[in-house]
């Protein structure tokens, strides 16, 4: 089954979330993110939360949670303050996203969430593309989704390779848990 045809069955069950770690889709993804290092995947996750919250707050100009969420974390990583305030504006952030009703901006509250808590472990990188990719089916619709949800895949390998290529560039400071 290709992945059109697995979201397309998510859909028909009326999931939620359209991928997962163990869609075939996402298998070479999630090798290449679980080969980088933490600062890389961290700064990979900051640039697509900063895309998804400013998407946001055109829509809601008023909401203040995920760009609360994105900050915290980049303090956080920064050693500027400790998890559990970050965790706070992580969760307000999902809890945004209980408030409303649309599908695709749902979608988005939580990829800003699953980015921010890379700072927290690594593996919450992933979590970015699954809500994503959800969120652009959610916008363009299954039938004409295919070229958007590919690029947007592309997007992903090529911003990792800058950050691999760049990591030495990045002027920012870290905390000491990001640097292990």
């Amino acid at each position: 089954m290709n992945w059109t045809e697995e979201a397309a069955a998510k859909l028909k069950r009326k999931n939620q979330i359209l991928f997962s770690k163990n869609s075939e889709y996402m298998q070479d993804l999630i090798m290449l993110l679980g080969l980088q290092s933490h600062q890389v995947l961290t700064l990979w996750a900051f640039d697509f939360a900063s895309e998804s919250v400013a998407n946001l707050e055109e829509k809601y100009p008023e909401e203040k949670r995920p760009r609360e969420a994105l900050e915290a974390a980049k303090d956080w990583a920064a050693g500027r303050i400790k998890m559990r305030e970050a965790q706070r504006k992580i969760l307000d952030c999902h809890a945004f996203a209980k408030e409303i009703d649309n599908k695709e901006d749902i979608a988005i509250c939580h990829s800003i969430g699953q980015a921010c808590a890379v700072v927290h472990t690594a593996g919450h990188a992933i979590g970015y593309p699954i809500y994503d990719l959800t969120a652009i089916i959610y916008k363009h619709g299954i039938e004409n989704c295919k070229d958007a949800v590919e690029q947007r895949k592309q997007e992903y390998i090529e911003k990792i390779t800058y950050w691999n290529e760049h990591i030495y560039d990045y002027r920012g400071t870290w905390a000491k848990f990001m640097l292990k």
